[in-house]
């Protein structure tokens, strides 16, 4: 099996915050710490090396953790972050996290890890409703396809996933870990909540 901790986490947190009036998601605070703050303490101890994919408050995500922009402009959505991890990586594996997950569950990356069987593959979330497109295990052997894909001008994950073969990781039991924070309603309904 790949061990989790030969692998990079990249925290994606390169996003324009439309749904939250423009704000740097990943600086959000939740339980009196950002969000990319609750993501580097739930995935640091799960893999070798921990980045933050972000294209503003640069200054601030570096005080934190090693920070690679966007090379492709106008904020191009989860697969510029994907290629930017992809392409300053240390590792051949790359495990991918939106910053606006702040509960993933402290075995993602040994579930993702035991999934795999082949670089061609990709690990993608399964939470038994819906796949969480944005929190995959991807292999470095697939950037030349994402530079392919992102420079005929398309951006949906989805579609680029298309041209791989998927592995779905069930995740089921514990799905409440991938609460996707992306309105200013969802955050403030998990902090009234309190912290798990």
């Amino acid at each position: 099996m790949l061990d989790p901790k030969d692998i990079t986490a990249v925290i994606l947190a390169g996003g324009e915050g439309r749904r939250m009036k423009g704000a740097d998601k990943g600086l959000l605070e939740l339980w009196g710490k950002p969000l990319v703050v609750h993501l580097l303490e739930r995935l640091g101890p799960q893999v070798g090396k921990v980045l933050i994919n972000a294209n503003r408050n640069l200054e601030h995500y570096r005080q934190l953790a090693p920070v690679v922009p966007d090379n492709v402009g106008d904020y191009a959505g989860p697969l510029a972050g994907f290629e930017a991890g992809l392409s300053h990586a240390p590792s051949e594996w790359v495990l991918f996290v939106p910053c606006d997950s702040p509960l993933v569950p402290s075995d993602l990356a040994h579930r993702l890890c035991a999934a795999i069987q082949r670089h061609d593959q990709i690990a993608v979330v399964d939470d038994g409703i819906q796949l969480h497109s944005a929190t995959a295990l991807v292999h470095q052997s697939l950037l030349p396809s994402l530079y392919n894909y992102l420079d005929g001008g398309d951006r949906k994950l989805q579609l680029w996933y298309e041209r791989h073969q998927l592995v779905p990781v069930d995740f089921s039991d514990q799905a409440d870990a991938f609460i996707n924070l992306n309105t200013e309603a969802a955050l403030q309904e998990l902090e009234q909540r309190g912290q798990k």
